[in-house]
């Protein structure tokens, strides 16, 4: 005999975001690891941009279903206060370099780019700028079109004008970022990929 699922639709999606995503939330800063392993390939604890933004994605869309449902109101609160807290856990990472921002839009030095990952826990950059390609423009641009969206749904994300500054310049350093040949997507144009096609 099969056991039916007697929780409503919600709560369970509730259950799974809470057990995969949030439960590994930082609790301090919002990050979320990339992952819990430390392997041979290196230790991937750290907090990439990209992977922060996707995992939070689900916890908003789920705040969105409740909001809509309007089943539990205590939950949509706690799913949105998760997303806030990420967003700017984020937003604070990257506004410690906001001189390497402004740097960047004169020189387009890939060195002045945004750091793509940080310490989960801290939020501090984990590795120098000469060590790993951070010129990762998807990054940084799936971070600011979810910025507008989630503000647009009625998040409240940047708190200060500071941040509001912060937010601007970034649309410029990405409209100064894109004609870099480090080509910005997913590390491609560093290591071993420079877009050279094999025979």
């Amino acid at each position: 005999m099969i056991e039916m699922n007697t929780k409503p639709p919600l709560d369970h999606y509730y259950q799974l975001v809470q057990d995969i995503i949030l439960d590994r939330q930082d609790p301090i800063t919002g990050l979320l690891p990339a992952s819990t392993a430390v392997t041979a390939h290196g230790d991937y604890t750290d907090a990439w941009v990209r992977d922060n933004v996707y995992s939070i994605l689900a916890a908003w869309g789920l705040a969105l279903a409740y909001r809509r449902s309007e089943e539990n109101k205590g939950r949509t609160y706690e799913l949105e206060q998760s997303v806030v807290k990420l967003m700017r856990g984020l937003l604070v990472s990257m506004m410690r370099q906001a001189h390497k921002v402004e740097r960047f839009k004169h020189t387009q030095d890939p060195l002045d780019a945004l750091h793509a990952k940080y310490d989960t826990h801290t939020g501090d950059v984990v590795v120098g700028d000469h060590e790993w390609g951070h010129l990762q423009l998807d990054a940084t641009s799936l971070y600011l079109l979810m910025l507008a969206q989630m503000t647009a749904s009625g998040l409240r994300i940047i708190f200060t004008i500071d941040e509001v500054n912060f937010i601007q310049n970034l649309i410029h350093y990405i409209g100064r970022a894109y004609r870099t040949p480090d080509y910005g997507i997913w590390e491609r144009g560093n290591k071993s990929n420079h877009g050279v096609l094999q025979n």
